[in-house]
């Protein structure tokens, strides 16, 4: 970490001042780790300036816990020895509207000699940015969040001392209906307010199929930027939530046979400002470096569910005729497909982009999009195609019907994601080593934990992690 100039120390200085000043008493440094689950440390936002400039001391073993927060080992990275260094993102400081007195920032992570972390899931991500813009690809990306939410139960109720009582959701009414924005619609103003307030481009908010659950979505910008956004939403849907007395889950499976939540990644590519999904002379628009790169990410789909899909619980969300994308192939505005062509009207700013529809809101949104990246760059790289597109629901075709189309079931275990990301000399390669072994790690764990356990207990004991 290079040390900061005299006028990066004034600016840091009046950033504190400013915060101060705005009634910031602490600032949350998060980072993500490999089990998807936000960390934190925090620091006086007098100490702001002193934290961008020394770094805040973290132990590398975070790497390694799993979302249970047991301690597993990779081998490179386990155990009580050693140190990082936590430098928050002054860049990104954001005062947080539901939480009174704080602010937010991202972290990136450093050794003590200032040597970037060869696990930092955040620097990996910007690398492949970096990256792709050597390549002169522009890249943005976007992501949708659902969330469930139920009310917290009373104190000293049944409820409250039962953790196996039923979830008391605060809203009835049918999938996408109006009655649930009018019965919890201070509730969804608030939320709005806060992240518009944050700084944050709202542009979706709507219920979504299962009960008690809801979606936003907000505006796509520079990679690393939406995994950061994405981060943002999140704490900021929970913290809303606390403040009207409901408490928000992101898990991939919050009730076993029920509709899971997703967080969609919808990215679009373009060269010199010009739209790669627009091109006129091409089938769907996609020009030939935007054919090349999504085919990359459609044959590394497999290996990348180990990344978008990390827990068991994921698996049970995974299924098909859901809207989830199960099956290995892409169809233009193919909800079913795992890779969806979005064309969108020609003078739609949104259209002419693609979704990945698998994710899930327990991956780290930082090795989602640095992955994603690295696998479209050795698609283009090699010059990967898109085989011919899907329409209508691969679940309801034969097995020798999605055979003769070269249509493949994606992993249905994290296990066999875990295997297929081991196998994946790409995601190796743009990953390193150490962050690609300690995510291996950390998957074989997970998997180890719940082996063995039905549905309703991985529910049950996941529910309430993310």
């Amino acid at each position: 970490m290079e040390s900061r100039s005299a006028q990066q120390s004034a600016q840091d200085r009046q950033l504190a001042a400013r915060l101060d000043a705005e009634g910031v008493r602490n600032t949350a440094l998060t980072w993500v780790d490999n089990a998807g689950i936000t960390r934190v440390k925090a620091v006086p936002a007098h100490r702001l300036e002193q934290a961008a400039r020394r770094g805040v001391g973290m132990s590398p073993v975070f790497d390694v816990f799993t979302s249970d927060d047991a301690i597993t080992e990779s081998p490179h990275i386990g155990g009580p020895d050693g140190d990082l260094r936590l430098f928050p993102d002054l860049d990104r400081v954001t005062p947080l509207a539901a939480q009174p007195g704080w602010a937010w920032a991202p972290a990136d992570r450093y050794d003590q000699l200032g040597a970037p972390h060869p696990a930092c899931q955040r620097q990996f991500a910007r690398r492949m940015t970096e990256r792709a813009a050597e390549h002169g690809l522009g890249v943005r990306m976007g992501f949708e969040t659902e969330w469930v939410v139920t009310r917290v139960p009373e104190p000293g109720t049944p409820a409250a001392a039962d953790p196996d009582a039923p979830l008391d959701f605060p809203c009835a009414g049918p999938a996408y209906g109006m009655t649930r924005v009018v019965e919890l619609s201070d509730y969804l103003r608030d939320i709005t307010e806060a992240l518009t307030v944050q700084g944050l481009d709202v542009l979706q908010l709507h219920p979504e199929y299962a009960a008690g659950q809801f979606e936003v979505s907000t505006a796509a910008g520079d990679p690393v930027r939406a995994a950061d956004d994405v981060v943002l939403v999140r704490e900021t849907v929970r913290a809303v939530s606390a403040r009207h007395g409901l408490r928000a889950s992101f898990a991939p499976t919050v009730v076993a046979g029920l509709v899971g939540n997703g967080c969609h990644l919808h990215l679009s590519l373009d060269r010199d400002g010009r739209s790669l999904h627009r091109d006129p002379a091409a089938a769907h628009g996609l020009a030939p470096e935007a054919t090349a790169f999504l085919g990359g990410v459609l044959e590394a789909l497999p290996a990348l569910l180990a990344l978008g899909c990390p827990s068991p619980a994921s698996y049970l969300r995974l299924q098909p005729s859901h809207w989830a994308g199960v099956f290995q192939c892409w169809g233009v505005e193919n909800r079913e497909a795992a890779l969806r062509l979005i064309t969108g009207a020609p003078d739609d700013p949104d259209g002419g982009h693609a979704e990945l529809k698998p994710f899930d809101a327990a991956a780290n949104p930082y090795l989602v999009v640095g992955a994603v990246l690295a696998a479209g760059l050795h698609g283009l790289a090699f010059g990967s195609v898109l085989p011919e597109p899907v329409s209508g629901d691969p679940g309801v075709l034969g097995v020798r019907e999605r055979g003769r189309r070269g249509i493949v079931r994606l992993p249905t275990t994290l296990t066999d994601s875990a295997d297929r990301l081991e196998k994946s000399a790409p995601l190796r390669e743009a990953m390193g080593e150490v962050l690609h072994g300690a995510v291996l790690a950390v998957r074989r764990a997970e998997a180890a934990r719940f082996a063995g356990e039905g549905d309703e207990e991985i529910a049950a004991e996941t529910r309430w992690r993310w």
